[in-house]
C-alpha cells in the first residue's frame, strides 16, 4: 500500500484548481475555484442529479461516480475538498449520504487528487462568519466574494462555500507554516 502525505505542500506561487463536493443521494453539488495568491476565480459550478424515478440506489451511486469523474477530466482539479457528513435526525439518510459522500470520494482518490474534508459549521463559519448560518445566507455570501452575477443553486453554492473555506484554510496554514519557517531560521541567533 502506497504511503500518501495527509498534507502536501502548499503551493504558493501556482495557481491551484480545487473540486468541492457538496455531496446528496438525489443532488451532488460542485464548485470549481481557481486560487491564485491573493484571489479566488469561479470557473465552474452545478449540480449532477442522480434521481431518478425507479431507479436503484446503487444506480444512483455510479451515476454520482461517473459524474465526478467526467468533471475531474474536463477541468482538471489539484485538490478535492468534501463536506464531512453530519449527524441526521435520520439514521437511513445518514447512511446514503455517507454512500453518496463515498462514491464521491472515490471519484477524487481515483484520479490521485489529494481529499480534504471540512465540517459544514467551518463552511458556514469561513464564508458567513456564522457556524449556524442559512441556506440563503450561505448563497448570498457564495455570490459576494466570488462576485457571481446571480444567486448560485443551493447545492452548488453549498459545494463553492467548500471551496471557499478549504482555501482560506490553506491560506492559514501557508501563513503558519511560512511563520514556523522564520521563526526556525532565526532560532540560531544570539542576541547581543
Amino acid at each position: 500500500m502506497p504511503v500518501v502525505d495527509s498534507m502536501p505542500p502548499v503551493l504558493v506561487n501556482k495557481r491551484r484548481r480545487v473540486l468541492a463536493i457538496d455531496p446528496g443521494s438525489r443532488s451532488t453539488g460542485y464548485g470549481i475555484v481557481d486560487i491564485h495568491p491573493g484571489q479566488l476565480n469561479y470557473v465552474a459550478s452545478g449540480c449532477i442529479q442522480a434521481a431518478r424515478k425507479g431507479d436503484r440506489f446503487t444506480r444512483r451511486l455510479g451515476e454520482i461516480y461517473s459524474g465526478i469523474c467526467e468533471i475531474i477530466e474536463s477541468y482538471e482539479p489539484d485538490e478535492f475538498a468534501v463536506e464531512e457528513v453530519f449527524m441526521a435526525k435520520n439514521p437511513q439518510a445518514a447512511l446514503k449520504l455517507g454512500q453518496a459522500r463515498g462514491a464521491a470520494i472515490a471519484a477524487g482518490v481515483a484520479a490521485e487528487l489529494p481529499i480534504h474534508e471540512y465540517a459544514a459549521r467551518q463552511v458556514k463559519q469561513a464564508v458567513v462568519g456564522s457556524g449556524k448560518a442559512s441556506k440563503e445566507q450561505v448563497q448570498h455570501m457564495v455570490q459576494v466574494m466570488l462576485k457571481l452575477s446571480g444567486v448560485p443553486q443551493a447545492d452548488a453554492a453549498d459545494a463553492l462555500a467548500i471551496a471557499l473555506c478549504h482555501a482560506n484554510f490553506q491560506e492559514v496554514t501557508q501563513k503558519q507554516q511560512h511563520n514556523l519557517a522564520v521563526q526556525g531560521d532565526h532560532s540560531g541567533e544570539t542576541r547581543s
